[in-house]
């Protein structure tokens, strides 16, 4: 299996849903906050599938 770095777009991506998690679990964002674990774990997926898939 080789993997390659992300494109900038997925890294932001996956670093802004992160965040929003995050924040979510202090500040009242209303489908964030409900549901910060999963934003959280899709962050990390788009991270992993932008590093197992070369050009995305």
């Amino acid at each position: 299996m080789n993997l390659s770095p992300p494109t900038t777009a997925v890294f932001v991506i996956s670093l802004i849903l992160a965040a929003l998690a995050i924040i979510g679990k202090f500040v009242a964002i209303p489908f964030i906050s409900d549901h910060g674990f999963w934003v959280a774990v899709i962050a990390y997926v788009v991270l992993a599938v932008g590093n197992l898939l070369r050009g995305v």
